[in-house]
C-alpha cells in the first residue's frame, strides 16, 4: 500500500475517533430520551401536540395544552415542585432576569417608584445575576478562598430596603456548594425574597424546591441534556412577582408569548431521566482530583475550590502557573478533548474570571473540566493523558 494512502487512512481514522467532551457545565449534549420525545412529537403531525396554540379551545389547541401541562408536571416532579409553580422560560438567564426584575417591581409596587429595591448577591454569582443586580442598589458579598460565601455576612447585608437575596446552589466555575438551606431559612424568617440559581445543580444533585423553601429558583435545560433555549423559573406558591415579559396571559400571566411546547416536551424528558439516573459524575471527577494530587502536582496542576464532598459532583477547576490558557485549550482540542477556561459567559472577551478573582486565586490560568450524562472513564483518561503532553509541549517552546 502506498505511504500516502496509509497516511490518509490514519488521518481518517483519527478524525472519526470519539472526542472527549468534558464541557457539560457550558452545555450538555441532548439526551437520547429528550431527542426521542421531540421526534415523537414532530412525527405526530397535524393531530399531534404541535399542531395548535395551547391557549385555544379547539382540538388542536387542547392537544397542545395537554402536552404542555404533562411536561410541566414532569418537570415539577423532577425538582420537587408543584405544577403550578413551574414557569417555562428560554433558560436560566431569562429566569434570573425575571426573578430580579420581578422582585424589584414588586418592591416598587409596595413602597413606591422611588424605592427601587436593594439586592444582595455573592461575588461569585453567575454574570446573569451580577449584571441584573447591578441595575439597581446592590451589595456584593465576598467569599473565602474556596468560593464559599459566609451566610452570616450575606445576611448582614440585608437591610429594610432589601427586596431579594441571590444565592447559587453551586458555583458554575469551581463547583463549590453554597449554604442555601441556611440562607433560605433565614430569609424566610425575615420576609425577604430569596432566589436560588440552580442551573448547575439541577440534574446533578437532588433538587427539592418544596423542601428547600426558596421563593424563586432558576433552572436551565441544556445544562443536563435538555434542548437549548429551554428553562424554568420556579415560583413558590403564594409568591407574586410582576412578569418581565408582558403582552399576553400565557403561563398564567407570568410570561407572555406562545409557549415552546416542543422545547417543554424535550426538557421534561431530560429532567425525568436526569432525576432518575444513577450518579456517576463524582467517580469521574474523583479520578481528576486524584491525578491532580499526584502526577498532576508534579507538572504544576492544582485544584481550586472546595473539597469534593462540598462541591458539585461534575465540576473540577484546575490551575497551572506558567502557561496561558488559550494555547492549552487549542492543544487539548487538537488532541480530541473539549474543556473550558475562564469566566463561564465571557470567554470571548478573554477577561480574567471574576469568580477566581473573588476567591483570591490566579484568575488568568484555569481549566474547568465538567462531566455529564455522556461522559466515560475513557474520556477522563484521555484528558489526563493529553494535558501533561500539551503543557510540556508549550513549555518547551520557551526553551
Amino acid at each position: 500500500m502506498p505511504a500516502d494512502t496509509s497516511a490518509s487512512e490514519a488521518a481518517s481514522a483519527g478524525s472519526q475517533m470519539r472526542r472527549a467532551y468534558l464541557d457539560h457545565a457550558s452545555t450538555s449534549p441532548l439526551r437520547p430520551a429528550a431527542a426521542d420525545a421531540i421526534r415523537d412529537a414532530l412525527d405526530a403531525g397535524p393531530a399531534g401536540p404541535l399542531a395548535g396554540d395551547p391557549g385555544r379551545i379547539h382540538q388542536e389547541g387542547m392537544a397542545a395544552r395537554v402536552a404542555l401541562e404533562q411536561a410541566r408536571d414532569a418537570v415539577a416532579a423532577a425538582f420537587g415542585a408543584r405544577g403550578r409553580e413551574v414557569v417555562f422560560t428560554s433558560g436560566a438567564t431569562e429566569s434570573i432576569a425575571a426573578a430580579t426584575w420581578g422582585a424589584r417591581a414588586r418592591h416598587a409596587d409596595r413602597h413606591g417608584a422611588g424605592s427601587p429595591g436593594h439586592v444582595v448577591a455573592a461575588a461569585v454569582e453567575h454574570s446573569a445575576v451580577r449584571e441584573w443586580a447591578a441595575r439597581g442598589p446592590a451589595t456584593v458579598v465576598g467569599v473565602d478562598g474556596t468560593g464559599r460565601v459566609d451566610p452570616e455576612e450575606l445576611l448582614d447585608a440585608v437591610t429594610e430596603g432589601t427586596c431579594l437575596v441571590h444565592l447559587q446552589w453551586g458555583n458554575h466555575e469551581v463547583g463549590t456548594l453554597q449554604p442555601v438551606t441556611e440562607v433560605v431559612a433565614a430569609c424566610r424568617e425575615r420576609g425577604v425574597l430569596v432566589h436560588v440559581d440552580a442551573a448547575q445543580a439541577a440534574g446533578q444533585v437532588p433538587v427539592d424546591f418544596g423542601a428547600l423553601g426558596a421563593d424563586l429558583m432558576s433552572i436551565s435545560g441544556h445544562k443536563f441534556g435538555g434542548p437549548t433555549g429551554t428553562g424554568v423559573l420556579l415560583v413558590r406558591r403564594g409568591v407574586r412577582v410582576p412578569p418581565l415579559v408582558v403582552g399576553g396571559d400565557q403561563e398564567r400571566a407570568r410570561r407572555a408569548g406562545v409557549e415552546n411546547v416542543l422545547g417543554a416536551i424535550g426538557l421534561a424528558a431530560a429532567a425525568t431521566e436526569a432525576a432518575a439516573a444513577e450518579p456517576r459524575a463524582r467517580i469521574l471527577t474523583g479520578r481528576i482530583r486524584d491525578w491532580a494530587a499526584g502526577d498532576g502536582a508534579r507538572v504544576g496542576i492544582e485544584v481550586v475550590g472546595a473539597a469534593a464532598e462540598t462541591s458539585l459532583p461534575h465540576i473540577v477547576c484546575l490551575t497551572f502557573p506558567d502557561v496561558e490558557p488559550q494555547p492549552v485549550l487549542l492543544g487539548l482540542d487538537a488532541a480530541g478533548v473539549s474543556v473550558h477556561s475562564g469566566s463561564s459567559c465571557s470567554s470571548e472577551s478573554l477577561e480574567p474570571s471574576p469568580v477566581l478573582e473573588a476567591m483570591g486565586v490566579d484568575a488568568q490560568r484555569s481549566l474547568r473540566v465538567s462531566v455529564g450524562w455522556s461522559s466515560t472513564v475513557e474520556d477522563v483518561d484521555r484528558f489526563l493523558d493529553a494535558l501533561p503532553r500539551v503543557l510540556d509541549g508549550l513549555r518547551s517552546l520557551r526553551t
